[in-house]
């Protein structure tokens, strides 16, 4: 069964500029990497992965960006979709109200390297965080 999310994998045919692109939209740096192929960095509150990929090692290059979605909580959506479009993003799907008031929110963009980067707001995922034992 799925515990969790454990690793995102986004590809880049810059993989250099990928790494400082998300280096930036993130502050910390890589914490593990794979010379020409691969760096990866620990996110969020659960220390979640996310590892860019040389492009040339990548399953399939589709010409269009899509497929599934990985919405990464947010704490404010409309600010962090602002910073994503100032770092050079482009909308994919606009700020969008989920649920009729139930406080879910999604947009999501497609970054320099041509990944879907889905954020949200999610009530669920801060109800999960609050129960946490400190």
């Amino acid at each position: 069964m799925l515990r969790g999310m454990a690793t995102v994998n986004y590809y880049a045919d810059d993989l250099e500029a990928a790494k400082d692109w998300y280096a930036e939209l993130l502050g910390v740096a890589p914490y593990f990497s794979v010379p020409g192929g691969y760096y990866e960095f620990r996110i969020g509150d659960y220390q979640a992965e996310l590892g860019i990929i040389n492009r040339k090692f990548a399953p399939t290059s589709p010409d269009q960006p899509g497929g599934q979605l990985v919405n990464w909580h947010v704490d404010d959506v409309a600010a962090t979709l602002e910073k994503l479009l100032a770092m050079g993003a482009q909308i994919y799907d606009p700020i969008t109200e989920r649920g009729n008031g139930t406080g879910f929110v999604t947009a999501s963009v497609v970054d320099p390297f041509g990944n879907v980067l889905a954020i949200m707001t999610n009530p669920h995922y801060l109800e999960i965080l609050a129960a946490r034992p400190e």
